[in-house]
């Protein structure tokens, strides 16, 4: 066999071994987010403070626009600080729709369903200190 035709067996195989390193480490990277992110539906859900900390830096923020006084933002631990001791909801679905990861960025589209309306967050993550924590969420219902 020709040195080229081994160079080039060679080059090949250790681009399909980083190929498949990298696959795992972003399935790695999404399951790690999505950990998260059902920390922050099942703490929201049964009024868990201790589970949405755990997902939420302490500096989170939460944003929305209200028909009634127009755009609002607050720290989204406090807001959750406000349900404590409110009972779990009921009758609500939640569904992560997608995760999109760049380097230490990431941002999951959820769908929360009530019986009544159904709510669109989108949660944005960043990889502080080697963890996925939730670092702003914005949301609305939808139409």
């Amino acid at each position: 066999m020709s040195a080229i035709n081994t160079l080039s067996i060679t080059v090949f195989v250790f681009f399909c071994f980083i190929n498949t390193v990298s696959g795992q480490n972003k399935e790695q990277e999404h399951k790690a987010i999505k950990k998260v992110v059902n920390q922050y539906l099942v703490g929201d859900t049964q009024k868990q403070f201790d589970t949405l900390k755990m997902a939420f830096h302490e500096n989170a923020m939460m944003k929305y626009v209200s028909s009634k006084s127009g755009y609002q933002e607050y720290n989204a631990l406090e807001v959750f600080k406000g349900d404590i001791g409110r009972e779990p909801e009921k009758n609500r679905a939640n569904e992560i729709n997608y995760v999109d990861v760049t380097g230490r960025a990431a941002s999951v589209k959820v769908t929360v369903t009530y019986p009544d309306r159904v709510v669109v967050d989108y949660v944005n993550l960043l990889k502080i200190d080697g963890r996925w924590k939730i670092v702003s969420k914005i949301f609305s219902l939808k139409n």
